[in-house]
């Protein structure tokens, strides 16, 4: 009998969450995603070292040689980002997902120009943009956005999608694609209800999701459904026939070496829906978010985890810079370091403050101590980046 990964992509598009080529390569999905929590994990791979270093050194001549770093930093976010995703689109043969940087999640116009320029990137690599999706937080800023973007021929997808407003709103803006996060979803219930479990399809997660896809097939809406960030394979199997699922590395295989039969939960000839049409605009979309308190509390985490992931690639870039350029970005680098890992400022950082990885603070923790003061991370971070290579 085939496996359920076999099975499973019979009927639904199996799409990769990871920013590791290997792991794609592995599992030859149509598709993939990527957000800066993975690419920052994709980072410390020492094989995606020559990725890093070629977007540092192109972005320095971009903004120029006397340019400070945080400028080289900023041009160079954007071009890891396209050039991860040109990697990727190497060997999946549909689309790739690129995200928008989170801390513009409720600013429509500077999403509208960070995502043209992520297309422009694209484009100067000579990839086409049918073949990019360009992620942005559901907000109802950043569905303004993405329904002006989707206009001129810039396909989206939208993340950090937890409640059903949320879904329509894209719907009716025309979005391409969304992303129902249905672990988070379960993380949160288990959360507030203090269940240590749910069975497949008593899972919250799971139930938000049906009831999205089945609402978008009952009234015809273009908008595809991928359900994202899953906990364990029983959540995917309950979604079996979704348009669309994005999928770790580590439950792909788990998938693999299961060969039961996979019975199709969601068939879009025939949804199972009951609800009315609704049309939402920003006030039904307040309301909405503000009587569901899961999906609110879970967008702001989001936005918020995002954001923090993508301040720790910063930092991280702007160490790299300190050995490809020395001098005046070195000690920008370990100024950096303090302000972001030294949480409550008291001049050195302890290993829960640390955002890197223990290979790192190993490095740099010379004394052994537990603590890192300016001198151990002047001294030792050349070191410490060259043992790692990220």
């Amino acid at each position: 009998m085939p496996s359920l990964l076999e099975q499973l992509s019979s009927m639904t598009v199996v799409v990769a969450d990871t920013g590791d080529l290997e792991a794609i390569r592995r599992f030859t999905p149509r598709d993939a995603t990527t957000n800066p929590s993975l690419i920052l994990a994709a980072a410390q791979i020492p094989a995606y070292q020559n990725i890093i270093d070629e977007a540092l050194k192109s972005s320095r001549r971009e903004v120029g040689e006397d340019a400070p770093v945080e400028e080289v930093v900023d041009e160079a976010l954007d071009e890891i980002c396209v050039l991860f995703g040109k990697e990727i689109l190497k060997i999946v043969p549909g689309r790739v997902s690129t995200e928008v940087d989170a801390r513009l999640s409720f600013d429509t116009q500077a999403t509208i120009d960070k995502a043209r320029k992520l297309i422009g990137l694209y484009r100067s690599l000579g990839i086409d943009s049918d073949r990019v999706l360009i992620k942005i937080a559901s907000t109802w800023e950043g569905i303004k956005a993405a329904e002006e973007l989707e206009k001129e021929g810039i396909h989206c997808n939208l993340t950090l999608l937890f409640g059903f407003g949320q879904a329509v709103a894209c719907a009716e803006a025309g979005v391409t694609l969304i992303s129902p996060f249905v672990g988070r979803i379960l993380d949160w219930y288990k959360a507030s209800t203090g269940r240590d479990s749910y069975l497949g399809p008593e899972d919250p997660g799971v139930i938000s999701v049906t009831r999205i896809f089945n609402y978008f097939k009952a009234y015809n809406y273009k908008t595809e459904v991928m359900g994202a960030s899953f906990r364990n394979v029983d959540e995917i199997v309950e979604l079996a026939g979704c348009d669309l699922l994005t999928i770790s590395p580590k439950l792909l295989d788990q998938l693999r070496d299961v060969d039961v039969k996979l019975i199709r939960k969601l068939d879009p000839e025939e949804p199972q829906n009951k609800e009315p049409k609704l049309n939402i605009d920003l006030e039904l979309f307040r309301e909405m978010m503000s009587k569901d308190r899961m999906a609110s509390e879970k967008l702001e985490e989001g936005i918020r985890g995002f954001s923090k992931a993508i301040q720790t690639l910063e930092a991280q870039l702007a160490h790299r810079m300190a050995v490809l350029e020395g001098g005046a970005a070195f000690a920008h680098a370990v100024q950096e370091i303090f302000l972001l890992n030294d949480l409550d400022g008291d001049g050195c950082i302890t290993r829960e403050e640390w955002l890197g990885s223990d290979k790192v603070f190993d490095a740099l923790d010379h004394d052994h101590d537990g603590r890192l003061l300016p001198d151990d991370v002047r001294s030792g971070l050349g070191a410490a980046l060259a043992l790692t290579t990220f």
